[in-house]
């Protein structure tokens, strides 16, 4: 374990402190420990630590079969949890769909904006017209107290059990590419067919997040499990570094949500 931080990016050792925390108290007390929702990375880095426990395992929910942001149970093996163990509750936000259009970024931040901090929130989904979203159910009636708005629009917050979550609109689809490094700028031109110089001005532009936090760098390296967010065309996420080509080109894949579908 002490080399476990070279495996990882700088930035990300406050997480895995975090993580050999949580470890630590189901070592000490024997019980479970339930995590924040953590994004697919997180989700990665989790179970490449506690993978190396032969006497913990992981048992993970989002909320809905798909989920991207996902709550984790680091337990003994003696337990299983039930979804109700995962404290996650179903939202859905009413308002006047003939006259008014909601979008995803409207609502993370109304969210955020009353005092809702990131890891309490998880997926946020549509089918176009009704939007979702799953929480920490211990924040559910300050939620409730809190937001009757979402931009301009008046809206109602309506709780409902997890079985009627919709199905996400967002499906991804899986690619291959051939890419000649790891640079988010490659990376990002490779994915969506967009020029590397147009990737280096969403960049500079502040229209890309990797995992979920906004960058400035056109040199960052990409690692496996990461998701790219690239405001108005979709997401990336990079599956998997699958080997090199005969000209040392790096084969990638991935899976891409293009929202100019």
């Amino acid at each position: 374990m002490m080399n476990i931080y070279q495996h990882f990016r700088d930035d990300e050792q406050a997480f895995i402190d975090q993580v050999l925390d949580w470890v630590g108290q189901v070592e000490d007390y024997y019980s479970p420990y339930l995590t924040p929702f953590l994004n697919p990375r997180e989700y990665f880095i989790i179970q490449s630590i506690v993978g190396q426990y032969d006497e913990l395992e992981l048992s993970s929910y989002g909320g809905h079969e798909d989920a991207e942001q996902l709550r984790v149970f680091i337990h003994p093996p003696y337990f299983e949890p039930t979804k109700e163990d995962f404290e996650i509750t179903l939202v859905e936000i009413k308002y006047p769909t003939k006259f008014a259009e909601l979008s995803h970024g409207q609502i993370m931040g109304t969210i955020l904006g009353a005092g809702i901090v990131r890891e309490t929130l998880g997926d946020i989904i549509t089918d176009g017209e009704r939007w979702q979203f799953f929480i920490d159910s211990k924040l559910e009636k300050f939620l409730f107290l809190h937001v009757e708005r979402v931009g301009r629009t008046n809206v109602q917050l309506e709780k409902l059990p997890l079985e009627e979550a919709i199905h996400s609109l967002d499906k991804w689809e899986e690619d291959e590419i051939i890419i000649a490094s790891l640079r988010i700028d490659v990376v990002l031109a490779g994915s969506m067919n967009i020029s590397r110089n147009r990737a280096k001005t969403l960049i500079t532009e502040s229209r890309i997040k990797l995992n979920w936090v906004e960058i400035e760098r056109v040199d960052l390296e990409i690692e496996e499990h990461d998701i790219i967010s690239i405001r108005g065309y979709g997401r990336i996420q990079i599956k998997q570094i699958k080997g090199t080509t005969r000209k040392d080109n790096l084969i990638l894949e991935i899976g891409r949500i293009d929202r100019n579908k």
